[in-house]
């Protein structure tokens, strides 16, 4: 799906809202809400109110990594982004250009056999490419904990559209929760990067849970917008058992950001349970393939070439995205990790 919006230059939200103006939290950004085509525009911190008793709120505990390290290779300087853990113990990366201005350029991964040296004398070596349809991400290895190597010499990923560096905190949520085995997620789970402990306090004043659920997300394509590839996930049985009673219950079940809809559909079966699972998953939610659990998500705005938009639209339908992308740049939301958000319900579930 392709939405036919073009965004303007200046809805590009270059600073985190609590860096634009005294007094602004996380919180102060805007919520446009998607029932079907209907829509209206809201507050975030009006989303308690928006939701009701019973409903569930699954989110991403995955916490954002420092993804990327100077190197060279050879005489050239380039960017790393760790992405991925294997199951081998290699990691997916991808390889990018310096463009003097913080930021990086694309450009081809490998060749095979090739070595970047990464800060401390350490060598990666470039194996293969992730996927035989594209030689963007590399299966690398190191022979060091790329964890560690991440928290001594790492930054947040950070792309062209945003003013300058900020700080690894600016990318955590507050539901990020260290992993056992140092990874996380290459970029930021950004559509929970608005709720504060004051607004979550809220919600469950008035009855709404939450299901927390795990997926590592690894390197978006900003500039070839390819689908995600399989990305390491956990659903605990609590959450499965919160979310399976929450649709007995006749409450909604919503998904904070596309890596929670990808993690719970996992996890469900062709009858809509949900089972405690781990492991990888390589699901792309299409309209074709619909969604078997998900009564709405909450997510951020994206480039209208992205292809998660499909992902949107099995959950709301292709009008609701159509309306919904036409209302945020004719009201001047603002888009990206940074930016506002948008909640899109099932139709049926509209009121």
């Amino acid at each position: 799906m392709t939405v036919s919006v073009r965004v303007p230059e200046g809805l590009h939200a270059a600073l985190p809202v609590e860096r634009r103006g005294r007094g602004l939290r996380r919180d102060s950004v805007r919520l446009l809400v998607s029932r079907g085509s209907a829509v209206s525009h809201h507050a975030f911190t009006e989303l308690p109110e928006l939701l009701r008793a019973g409903d569930v709120l699954v989110v991403n505990t995955s916490p954002t990594l420092p993804a990327a390290v100077d190197g060279r290779m050879g005489h050239a300087r380039v960017v790393v982004h760790f992405s991925t853990l294997g199951p081998d113990g290699r990691w997916a990366v991808e390889l990018r250009e310096p463009d003097g201005r913080g930021t990086t350029r694309a450009r081809a991964g490998g060749p095979r056999g090739a070595v970047v040296e990464l800060p401390g004398k350490v060598g990666l070596v470039c194996e293969e490419p992730l996927s035989a349809d594209s030689g963007r991400l590399w299966w690398t290895r190191a022979a060091v904990d790329v964890p560690r190597l991440l928290r001594r010499h790492g930054r947040p990923i950070r792309y062209s559209y945003t003013e300058r560096d900020q700080p690894l905190s600016a990318y955590q949520t507050v539901f990020a929760v260290p992993s056992a085995d140092g990874t996380g997620s290459a970029e930021m789970p950004s559509a929970a990067r608005p709720f504060t402990a004051r607004l979550v306090t809220r919600l469950v004043s008035r009855g709404v849970q939450f299901a927390p659920v795990r997926l590592h997300t690894g390197v978006a394509s900003p500039e070839a917008h390819e689908p995600p590839y399989p990305e390491r996930y956990e659903v605990p049985e609590s959450s499965a058992r919160l979310i399976n009673a929450a649709r007995a219950g006749g409450g909604r079940v919503i998904a904070v950001g596309t890596t929670a809809v990808r993690a719970v559909e996992s996890a469900a079966g062709s009858d809509g349970a949900v089972r405690a699972a781990a492991g990888r998953t390589g699901l792309v939610v299409t309209p074709e393939r619909g969604v078997r659990v998900v009564d709405g998500l909450l997510t951020g705005l994206h480039e209208p070439e992205a292809s998660h938009l499909l992902m949107l639209e099995a959950v709301a339908g292709r009008a609701a995205v159509e309306r919904g992308y036409a209302e945020a740049v004719r009201r001047l939301y603002l888009w990206h990790e940074f930016g506002d958000v948008h909640l899109l319900l099932r139709e049926e579930f509209a009121h």
